[in-house]
């Protein structure tokens, strides 16, 4: 017998500060803060034109031919607590909050169900869905959020009874992931989502998709009046599939020109740091304090989405790349999973990954299984992971207790603060004694008609001491040890 235990969640909502955190915006009273993180010229770009709460269009006389009225959408969250304890369920709710706040909106209210299994028809039961449909009419929203993926089915049978749009977690994540896109392959990869998640569910949005019954079945009116709908919805489905066919053809051709570009970093045996986390964690923060690349910094879910790459330099002078990727959340949708493979790429190729987790968030070990989950589908073979550092991030503002916890779990971590500075100079020794090293010391006599091998020594070697004598240029120069065997040849018997 289902449980039905419901949660209507002023204290939830209240606490959703924990996701998108005011003491996260301290680089909003900051002065020195761009000396931390570069020119913010993106984050003004965007900050630009918002959309502003309480400006309203409404007509006073409703005789006039136009009745309009702008402003943010308002909505009610809705979750189902079929699992884990209460707590999770309305840190879930939260991040929720967040993410309908990122996407622009007011959130209302929220609303925790618990049930064994979310109801198969209208997701949280009849009843609970005229209680639903009660408080949105209290609290005047105009759209239900659910916080799972909806079948169409339940999308459409919920909407019926609460009056209002309703969309799931993953359209939500879709819509914001549209809002932040900025680069050609970014925009490819969200509307390549975008598609994905709407071609099985075409048949749920309106009457005008609806297949129509032919012959005199159910009274239909025979020959002549067969298969409209049909046709409609299949010229739909065919227009989707040659679009998706398109955008994928177009997302390889830029693969193609990120992995040229990757493999002269290969070639030049520059290695590579990449970070990874929980969006909101800090990754860009963590990026420019390390770099100074300048990458846009924002208090909200998913502010980046294009991966950043920079150089850097080890205390001890050794270049390095490090790479900003894209952030993930729980239940992130597969058809981003699957747009956003190239960008994951950046990790796949890593010789260090630097997990970010937010040591203020109320789970951050839920954040670490989220982002480890999918991780797990970046490689085809585990041994081909590099290595993980889990880096705790706003260790200033967190829970001490917690901080340590973590460390004391994680066999590879360190806590720091991109915010004040706290730890970033043993992070930065800890990434050069982790990066590969260039260990093995040869002394070469090169002959002057292979002026090609001093040339490529030059570039990716680190040269000791030359000296030019009458057979040759020698050279002390220290290489790794799989450059070795390439240079032997060269080495004085």
């Amino acid at each position: 017998m289902t449980n039905h235990t419901e949660r209507t969640s002023a204290d939830i909502l209240s606490g959703r500060a924990s996701a998108l955190s005011d003491s996260d915006d301290w680089h909003l009273a900051d002065p020195d803060f761009t000396s931390y993180d570069g020119d913010q010229f993106e984050r003004e770009e965007r900050a630009a034109m918002r959309r502003v709460q309480g400006l309203s269009t409404e007509l006073e006389d409703v005789t006039e031919v136009e009745y309009r009225q702008l402003r943010l959408e308002r909505v009610v969250l809705v979750g189902v607590w079929s699992e884990g304890t209460l707590e999770e369920a309305e840190n879930s709710l939260r991040e929720l909050a967040a993410l309908a706040e990122t996407a622009g909106s007011t959130v209302l209210a929220g609303v925790v169900q618990r049930r064994y299994r979310p109801d198969p028809a209208t997701y949280v039961g009849s009843g609970k869905a005229e209680e639903l449909r009660d408080i949105v009419v209290a609290e005047g929203a105009d759209t239900v959020v659910a916080d799972s993926q909806l079948a169409p089915n339940q999308r459409r049978a919920l909407e019926d009874v609460v009056k209002v749009k309703v969309i799931d977690r993953t359209a939500l994540i879709l819509d914001i992931f549209a809002q932040h896109a900025k680069s050609k392959e970014g925009k490819a990869q969200v509307e390549l989502a975008q598609l994905q998640y709407l071609l099985p569910r075409l048949r749920g949005w309106g009457e005008s998709m609806s297949r129509q019954a032919g012959g005199q079945v159910s009274g239909g009116a025979g020959m002549g009046s067969r298969g409209p709908g049909e046709t409609k919805i299949e010229l739909d489905r065919r227009r989707i599939n040659q679009r998706m066919a398109k955008l994928r053809r177009e997302i390889k051709e830029m693969k193609t020109v990120r992995d040229t570009k990757r493999s002269g970093r290969r070639a030049n045996h520059v290695p590579a740091v990449a970070i990874a986390g929980y969006t909101n964690a800090g990754k860009s923060s963590l990026l420019n304090r390390i770099t100074g690349a300048g990458a846009l910094v924002e208090n909200a879910l998913f502010a980046t989405l294009d991966p950043t790459i920079r150089r850097a330099e080890t205390p001890d002078g050794r270049e390095f790349t490090i790479a900003d990727t894209v952030g993930f959340v729980r239940s992130l949708p597969h058809e981003l999973v699957e747009a956003f493979r190239s960008t994951l790429e950046e990790v796949a190729d890593a010789d260090l990954l630097l997990h970010v987790v937010d040591g203020s968030h109320p789970d951050p070990e839920g954040q670490i299984t989220a982002v480890r989950q999918v991780l797990a589908d970046v490689w085809d073979d585990p041994n081909d992971q590099p290595k993980e550092v889990v880096v705790v991030n706003k260790a200033d503002i967190a829970d001490p207790e917690v901080v340590d916890r973590i460390l004391r779990h994680e066999k590879y971590s360190i806590a720091v603060s991109a915010r004040s500075g706290a730890g970033i100079e043993e992070l930065r020794a800890l990434i050069a004694d982790e990066l590969p090293h260039q260990d093995v010391e040869l002394t070469l006599l090169v002959p002057y008609g292979r002026g090609d091998v001093v040339n490529t020594l030059h570039s990716v070697a680190d040269v000791l001491s030359e000296e030019h004598l009458p057979e040759g240029t020698r050279l002390h120069v220290r290489v790794f040890s799989h450059q070795a065997e390439t240079f032997r040849e060269f080495v004085p018997q």
